[in-house]
């Protein structure tokens, strides 16, 4: 075959789509014909495919031809004909032929005898994705995930503490004597500032564990396939599992998971899903969990998050179905189209950046508005200035008025409710809030021990080196059959997990996490959805979320009450 040849076949070939479409195509064509100004200006027969398409470029163009509205008439006429006889839209007919063809095609010309049917990302497919062992292995993912939380960085949450609580108020304690500091600036700064700041920043290792595992799962391929998977229960909602991307992102923070709703087609899809997105458990919560974890359940602090967690999901999926029969009723279905990436092994310096990228950001957090709010706190529980007792501070005194709305709950000291009151703000500030009110009075009665710097930085050595073996010693006794920490029974305390248990009972412990899981989300995040879908939403979110939380708080402790748990 020579060159002009070949060139003439590219020319004259085009796909056959079908009796009944070819069919209409000829009329069309014929129409076209008649009109030079549209022959001059497109493919004759593209033209006709495109407006059996209902390409809405190409209509506005060809509304501007004399005769164009008959034109688009008769192409009106021709796509329902076609729609009749074969029961679906115009262009997934067409799409149909094209595939039909490059199927065909590739079966002559590509030999795959020698190409394995699965791939390695399908044989893994083929478990994680199981319609009965998908779900059980994403819920073992999340209890490893929070194993990995509470166990591995336990001993640097110690170690932190005792850092802050031992050379760091040490250093501040010298150095505002120094410089003979009144003994308020001393109360602010030790009982305020480094209780506030302070007992959040015990928690970044844990935090940071969070982080390097939801990144993992992540940047592995794996998240797509959660959202794959929980879109049969997502459907009982009413949405599909494309909204679960955004409520897994609510885990490290709500205020990006409800601006990722933009990536959801339908408006009412985003809406139901910004106001799933709080339930999840952000990052924020995590210190909240850990530390009654740590006070009220040590030996099942690992089981009691990943309940939280869980339990947040299922409470999402119920509120969801709810909105989606009341509020926000659609009967539009949603077609849920998702590309699956393959797995892949995330280099271990992309993992670190992008963790140390999030830690950085609540570390950030911590020393703005966190410091902000300890200051102003600190001030609001000393005033009138010189009130011997926080509780009749104007910060008490407030808190004390609030909390009887929480008796039912278990909860109704003027402490727990203060530090819900705070959380407002920033969730991270509840615990924030208790560090001050039971840990900054516990610690300004006790004298600083007088050690030397060389003393404290040698404290801290070896302390860090202490920590990161019994990080080593719990990561390996994670395999099952191997337990490197047997002998060491001795529970360690953070200075507010010590505190908390002398005020709250256990049952009173567990309806305050699960208050403090639903309850109103932060302003940032009240910010977020009011710019994403408006001011009405954002009052809705505020206002159900409380009320939510409150009624599942007193059904916890009543019902535990009831069945003998007080």
């Amino acid at each position: 075959m020579t060159a002009s040849d070949a060139t003439l076949s590219t020319k004259l070939f085009k796909l056959n789509y079908g009796g009944d479409i070819e069919a209409e195509i000829e009329r069309l064509l014929t129409l076209i014909d008649r009109q030079p100004e549209l022959a001059a200006l497109f493919n004759p027969r593209w033209l006709a495919i495109k407006l059996l398409e209902g390409e809405l470029d190409i209509i506005e163009q060809v509304k501007t031809v004399p005769d164009g509205a008959a034109l688009l008439d008769q192409a009106q006429q021709a796509s329902a004909r076609i729609e009749a006889v074969y029961g679906d839209s115009v262009d997934i007919a067409i799409a149909d032929a094209r595939y039909g063809f490059i199927h065909g095609l590739a079966r002559q010309v590509v030999d795959t005898s020698q190409i394995s049917r699965y791939t390695f990302t399908d044989r893994i497919d083929r478990v994680v994705t199981n319609r009965l062992l998908g779900l059980p292995i994403f819920l073992a993912v999340m209890y490893i995930m929070f194993k990995l939380v509470v166990d591995v960085s336990a001993p640097y949450l110690d170690w932190v503490d005792a850092v802050i609580t031992g050379p760091v108020t040490h250093w501040f304690f010298t150095l505002l004597s120094l410089v003979a500091a009144p003994e308020w600036v001393h109360a602010l700064v030790l009982d305020g500032i480094i209780a506030g700041v302070g007992g959040v920043l015990v928690f970044v290792p844990g935090l940071f564990v969070l982080y390097f595992f939801l990144t993992l799962l992540e940047d592995s391929g794996y998240m797509a396939r959660v959202a794959f998977l929980m879109d049969k229960i997502m459907s009982f909602t009413g949405l599909h599992g494309k909204s679960f991307i955004p409520l897994i992102l609510g885990f490290g923070c709500a205020v990006p998971a409800v601006y990722a709703t933009r990536t959801l087609e339908n408006e009412r899809d985003r809406i139901a899903t910004g106001l799933l997105v709080p339930l999840m458990s952000c990052s924020a919560r995590l210190p909240v969990y850990v530390v009654f974890g740590m006070a009220f359940f040590p030996q099942n602090a690992d089981l009691l998050i990943t309940g939280l967690y869980l339990f947040g999901i299922v409470l999402a999926a119920g509120v969801g179905s709810i909105f989606s029969r009341t509020l926000l009723k659609d009967n539009a279905d949603t077609i849920f189209a998702l590309e699956l990436p393959p797995y892949r092994m995330p280099p271990l310096k992309g993992l670190l950046t992008h963790t140390w990228a999030k830690t950085k950001e609540f570390v950030n957090k911590a020393g703005t508005v966190i410091l902000a709010v300890s200051i102003v706190l600190w001030f609001l529980m000393n005033m009138p200035w010189g009130v011997e007792s926080p509780r009749q501070s104007l910060f008490g005194q407030v808190s004390a008025v609030a909390a009887p709305i929480f008796a039912p709950a278990g909860f109704d000291d003027w402490e727990a409710t203060g530090s819900l009151m705070t959380g407002f703000i920033a969730k991270e500030v509840v615990v924030s809030t208790m560090s001050q009110i039971y840990v900054g009075e516990a610690d300004s009665a006790e004298p600083t021990p007088e050690t030397t710097f060389g003393e404290d930085v040698g404290e801290i050595i070896v302390g860090f080196g202490t920590a990161t073996i019994d990080a080593g010693k719990m990561l390996v006794s994670l395999i099952p059959g191997v337990n490197l920490v047997e002998t060491e029974a001795e529970e360690q305390d953070t200075a507010l997990s010590a505190a908390l248990t002398a005020h709250l009972s256990p049952l009173a412990a567990l309806a305050f996490l699960v208050f403090v899981l639903v309850y109103t989300p932060c302003v940032a995040t009240l910010g977020a959805i009011k710019a994403e879908y408006g001011q009405k939403w954002m009052w809705v979110s505020a206002t159900y979320q409380f009320a939510l939380a409150w009624l599942l708080a007193v059904l916890v402790y009543q019902g535990g009450y009831f069945l003998g748990w007080g």
